[in-house]
């Protein structure tokens, strides 16, 4: 997804900067930027992102591999470890959106038991699976930052993992922002993963 206007001059404020694990401050001659930020964050998320795929389609990765709190927390750590200190942890603290954090873990259980569910039993088709994934994910907000890239790669996987290896189609993630979370609000009052799965669209792999 794109970045908004301006989002590349915009500083880390103090939180974040005390966030930022320490070798990576003493990298900058200067406080970085969100955009310098950003860009390491981005060469990160392709290449765990490509070397997953290709665990998944190699059967290395299996869909019951996939959706459990474990690998969840793995692969926020995968993105995000070795930039800031939060990587890896879950949310201990409110928001103005997701559960209450004390709920957070037993919400994630209960999440990926139904996921895990209508997988088995093909309730859903590969398609909406990945997106349902996305949004539960999303309406949990299960970490203090990071959610929407890791709950996108998530969906990701999920819908390359119930497809028949190799997997042939992949969402396309450059949308309509405003939409997008417009449906992903109207998901946490109704539970209908549909009209996101509608929005959402799909590329063919090689076309």
């Amino acid at each position: 997804m794109g970045l908004s206007p301006g989002y590349g001059e915009t500083p880390l404020d103090r939180d974040e900067l005390s966030a930022l694990e320490p070798h990576i401050l003493e990298s900058f001659s200067h406080p970085p930027n969100k955009l310098a930020i950003h860009h390491l964050e981005q060469r990160i998320l392709a290449a765990a992102r490509t070397r997953l795929l290709e665990d998944v389609d190699t059967a290395r990765l299996s869909l019951d591999d996939i959706l459990t709190t474990s690998f969840l927390v793995h692969l926020h750590e995968m993105l995000f470890s070795g930039i800031w200190t939060w990587a890896g942890a879950l949310r201990r603290t409110g928001l103005n959106i997701g559960v209450d954090p004390h709920t957070i873990s037993t919400e994630l259980h209960t999440a990926f038991g139904n996921l895990g569910y209508q997988a088995s039993e093909m309730v859903l088709p590969a398609r909406e699976l990945g997106i349902a994934t996305h949004a539960e994910l999303v309406r949990i907000h299960p970490f203090s930052d990071g959610n929407g890239r890791v709950t996108r790669l998530m969906a990701d996987l999920v819908f390359a993992a119930a497809q028949h290896h190799p997997h042939t189609q992949e969402y396309d993630w450059d949308l309509d922002k405003t939409e997008y979370i417009r449906l992903l609000r109207a998901y946490d009052l109704n539970r209908d993963p549909m009209p996101l799965s509608e929005f959402i669209s799909v590329r063919t792999l090689g076309e």
